[in-house]
Formats: structure tokens, C-alpha cells, sequence
């Protein structure tokens, strides 16, 4: 597993419950996290030019905590980092994971700029340990030369974004099986458990009428929020009910964005 920057949501520990005439007022903590594919690498036919554009209006009128970053080149996640930045008045810090180029023995390149291609993740500045780690799945499709990756910031809360397989829907719920039933719990057990929020584009689709079903790759203890079609927000359940909105990308991509905001204490 490689790390790049480390950073952490400021959200996750500002609150601490005051006292108030002799009884203790619970704390009100939540993540706002924006949910982005941008087409961005210049080469796949859904390519505008105007993703990363867009991904600034949203952020500015969002205001999110966190973004997660998919089909991406690696100078987006500074350019969209300094956006955030100034959205909340504070440095930011960030993350990305390249997608391995299987015949090259390299990075992916974007098209456009020739920088490595990837995922990535940018979030207001850390106030505690914490950690980025990212993989690359085992199980890959074996005709596709991009290989597919996994990025994770380790926190008081894990945020984790991943881009599947997206010709070989078999792969990539293998890929998504491998998150949740290998990756994730490694973590948790290197690092002792902490709640988790894994948002991406996973290229399956939740009860399809045929085909791998997205289903089989959750576990019973996270609840899910999805677009309707392949991307989708899964969070654990000592996390409140996440709550979702769609955000309209003005058609600079093939996906719409997708902002949650999940409160960090369970409220059932």
C-alpha cells in the first residue's frame, strides 16, 4: 500500500459536547461529502473539456468537506484542492492513486497532459492522525489494460473512493468484494476499527435485472445511497442515515455528482 499526502476531514472531531446549565449538549457532527467522476482524462468519449470547470462551481457552491475524485488526471486534485482551499478560507491537503498501465508497467496517462490518471481525494486540513493508503485489486479485467485502484484516508473516520472495472462487470465485483471483504477489514485491523464511508464509481448497479448485482458486495453492517445507476455512497451503520442529493454537472461528464452528508454519531 502506498501513501501520497495526509490529510483528514476537519469535520470529524471540531465538536465537543458544552455543558449547559447542568446537563451536556450532545454534539451536532457531520461530513458533507461531494461525490465526482469527471471523464477528466482526455482519451474516453465522454471527455468535454469543461469537468474540472465544473467541478469548481460545484465545490464553491457546495462547500463540501470532502471530495472524492474519479477518472481524474493527478494536477486535478491541486487545482480542485486550491478551490476547497478557498471555499473555506484554510489550506487543504489531498491524495491521489494512479491507475496502473498493465503493458507499460506504469501509470495510466491522461490524454490531454500526459500526467498520471487516477482517483484522487482532497479534504479541508487535518487536526489529528491520520493516514492515505491505496491499493491496486488483485482481480482485474484481463482485457483492459487500465488497471483499477482503491484509495483510503484512515481517520476518526475512513473515507475511501474507488473507480471498479467498467467493461467486465464479473471483475468489478470482484474488485468490490476485495474492498469489503479483504481491504477494509485489513485496515480496520492494523489500525483498530473506525466507522467508514467508501463513495465511487463501482460500474455495478444495485438489484439490476441481470447481471452482478452490487448487493453482493456489501456487508450487512453498511447502509447505501446511489445515482440510480453505477455510482454509489456506502457507509457503516454506527454512522447516522446518510442523507443524498444529486448535482447536476451541466452534461461535463457522464456522471452527476453526488453530495451526502452523514451525521457521525448514530442516531437509531
Amino acid at each position: 500500500m502506498v501513501s501520497r499526502r495526509s490529510f483528514v476531514l476537519v469535520a470529524l472531531l471540531l465538536a465537543v459536547a458544552a455543558i449547559l446549565g447542568g446537563s451536556v449538549a450532545p454534539p451536532v457532527r457531520a461530513v458533507r461529502l461531494l461525490q465526482l467522476n469527471l471523464c477528466a482524462s482526455g482519451q474516453a468519449a465522454c471527455y468535454t473539456g469543461r469537468s474540472i470547470d465544473e467541478a469548481a462551481r460545484v465545490i464553491r457552491e457546495t462547500r463540501p468537506d470532502v471530495v472524492t475524485l474519479n477518472e481524474i488526471c493527478e494536477g486535478d486534485v491541486d487545482t480542485l484542492g486550491a478551490v476547497l482551499a478557498a471555499v473555506h478560507g484554510e489550506p487543504v491537503a489531498s491524495g491521489f492513486r494512479a491507475a496502473p498501465d498493465r503493458p507499460s508497467g506504469g501509470p495510466t496517462r491522461c490524454g490531454r497532459n500526459g500526467q498520471a490518471y487516477g482517483i484522487g481525494l482532497v479534504a479541508r486540513r487535518p487536526t489529528t492522525a491520520h493516514e492515505v493508503v491505496g491499493g491496486v485489486y488483485p482481480v482485474q479485467d484481463p482485457v483492459d489494460p487500465e488497471e483499477r485502484a482503491w484509495l483510503c484516508l484512515l481517520a476518526a473516520v475512513d473515507v475511501c473512493t474507488t473507480h471498479l472495472a467498467g467493461f467486465d462487470a464479473e471483475a468489478a465485483l470482484h474488485q468490490c468484494q476485495h474492498l469489503f471483504g479483504v481491504t477494509l477489514p485489513a485496515l480496520h485491523r492494523r489500525s483498530g476499527y473506525r466507522p467508514t464511508i467508501v463513495a465511487g464509481d463501482l460500474n455495478l448497479r444495485y438489484d439490476p435485472p441481470n447481471g452482478p448485482d452490487l448487493r453482493d458486495c456489501i456487508p450487512a453492517g453498511y447502509r447505501w445511497l446511489g445515482d440510480g445507476a453505477l455510482q454509489h455512497v456506502l457507509a457503516t451503520r454506527d454512522l447516522a442515515q446518510p442523507t443524498m442529493r444529486t448535482v447536476d454537472l451541466a452534461r461535463s461528464t457522464d456522471h452527476p455528482g453526488l453530495l451526502v452528508t452523514v451525521g457521525l454519531t448514530a442516531t437509531a
